[in-house]
């Protein structure tokens, strides 16, 4: 009798999340620049209107190599932990004096122990202290659903739930003080898509 209740319990779960997909929408989003080229790097996130509980998130990294940050751009949700492995074949000093998120690696080779978490939105602009033309941003939102255009400024937000939300787009060439640009949309049960235009020109200033 247990083991029939276990196999319906599975068959269940199994339908519920079958259902759960099928709800949901993926939301494919095109940025341009100020020009009408494609934007690649920016940060695209829905935030929906009505709030909902946070999940569980996933760590990644900031690498740096070749005296360079990698990436150069990266959005995470809050509450995200980040490491920053220097596999360089010299010494960095990492730091960041933005108000999301103030913090100092000093001098280190290697992985340090403990990554940083990431508990606030805004955006974190990193640096080393001994190399100053190194250079990272870091976008964090208040959201699970967020994504990094590609090459051709696209970038797709899948598992959106029905619901009304605020679609925002950010790039890190934009001045210190504008904020992301937004528009409103509604998600229905099918597939949509969107276009976002950031207003910033080719030579990477803004308007």
């Amino acid at each position: 009798m247990k083991k029939q209740l276990r196999s319906v319990a599975a068959i269940l779960a199994t339908v519920a999340a079958h259902a759960g997909s099928a709800s949901a929408a993926t939301l494919s989003v095109q940025v341009a620049d100020a020009a009408g080229k494609p934007l690649q790097d920016a940060a695209v996130y829905a935030e929906p209107v009505a709030p909902t509980p946070g999940g569980k998130t996933k760590g990644t990294e900031i690498e740096q190599k070749s005296r360079k940050f990698m990436p150069v751009m990266t959005v995470v949700q809050t509450g995200t932990e980040i490491g920053f492995p220097n596999n360089d074949t010299v010494r960095h000093h990492v730091y960041s004096f933005s108000p999301a998120k103030p913090f100092e690696l000093k001098l280190y080779s290697g992985t340090p122990g403990t990554p940083i978490l990431f508990d606030k939105p805004g955006t974190v602009v990193i640096g080393c202290n001994i190399h100053d033309q190194m250079v990272a941003y870091i976008q964090v939102v208040n959201t699970p659903h967020f994504g990094k255009t590609d090459q051709s400024g696209k970038v797709s937000i899948a598992d959106l739930g029905p619901g009304k939300y605020k679609l925002k787009a950010w790039h890190y060439r934009l001045p210190s003080t504008a904020t992301a640009v937004e528009t409103d949309i509604t998600v229905a049960k099918a597939d949509m898509t969107a276009d976002m235009v950031v207003g910033i020109n080719a030579a990477g200033s803004g308007h």
